[in-house]
């Protein structure tokens, strides 16, 4: 999520106009970014797929960006990435299995070795779990939901993140890294996150282990939150990138759902392993 994320304390109040600008631009992008996920969600198969690639694509960008790689170098880390990705495509190749996480891996080797720098490598595993995670959620026999959940709660979190520590404001959650973030937005956050979890339950039936889960989610969303921040803080950047009017780059828009996707795979194709 982009930085900051609440007023300072103590700062001077933005002129009215301005802010709700702000924020109106940041709820617009928000409502069609929500609504080409939701379709492309519902679609399934190669649509979600599409669109994983294309946001894979672009967060590996980012992570080059971040990094300060030269051009050859961002180039050479999506090409690589493109391999995993497409064989993840459904219907067309592997899919989301064990070969393709062994293809991450293998890109993360690859980039590391090629550069000698294990944290330019690591961003295929940065962008490429989340994308195979929430591929195969999407291909569980309850995928719609299921995926629907795994991001939505990331989400709600986000939302009420902003509203709830831009209300209320308070004790800072992590000052050295991201001042504009409070422990009233946390709170905000994990109860909004909750709530979607335990609406979804009742209208959808979702298991109740990934209701009970969702609070932790919801916080690993905010620490995956605080980590692009200090890669930003690290590189001297307010935003991994411009593309998302009111939100920056595609990092800052997704950055709750990378370490989120990952542990919401494993908590719902676990019980079916054991």
């Amino acid at each position: 999520m982009t930085d900051p994320q609440f007023p300072e304390a103590g700062a001077p109040d933005t002129p009215p106009a301005k802010s709700m600008s702000n924020l109106t631009k940041r709820v617009l992008a928000s409502i069609v970014m929500i609504a080409v996920a939701s379709v492309c969600l519902a679609l399934g198969g190669l649509a979600f797929w599409l669109l994983a690639v294309v946001v894979a694509l672009f967060m590996m960008a980012e992570w080059s960006d971040l990094l300060k790689v030269d051009a050859r170098q961002k180039r050479l880390a999506q090409f690589a990435l493109s391999v995993p990705l497409a064989i993840m495509a459904p219907g067309l190749a592997a899919g989301p299995g064990f070969f393709a996480l062994g293809l991450i891996a293998a890109t993360f080797f690859f980039l590391t070795i090629v550069s000698r720098r294990p944290e330019y490598g690591a961003g295929a595993f940065y962008v490429g779990l989340p994308v195979f995670s929430l591929l195969a959620i999407r291909l569980h026999d309850d995928g719609l939901v299921l995926s629907l959940w795994s991001m939505a709660i990331v989400w709600a979190c986000d939302s009420g993140a902003f509203f709830v520590g831009r209300q209320f404001g308070g004790p800072k959650l992590a000052p050295s890294i991201s001042p504009a973030k409070t422990w009233s937005g946390l709170i905000g956050g994990i109860t909004a996150a909750t709530l979607l979890a335990v609406l979804m339950r009742w209208a959808h039936d979702l298991p109740l282990h990934l209701v009970i889960a969702t609070p932790v989610l919801a916080v690993l969303a905010q620490m995956g939150d605080l980590f692009e921040s200090a890669l930003k803080r690290r590189a001297g950047v307010k935003d991994s990138g411009n593309v998302l009017p009111g939100h920056g780059g595609v990092m800052d828009r997704l950055d709750g759902i990378v370490p989120v996707a990952p542990v919401a795979a494993l908590l719902i194709f676990l019980p079916d392993l054991l």
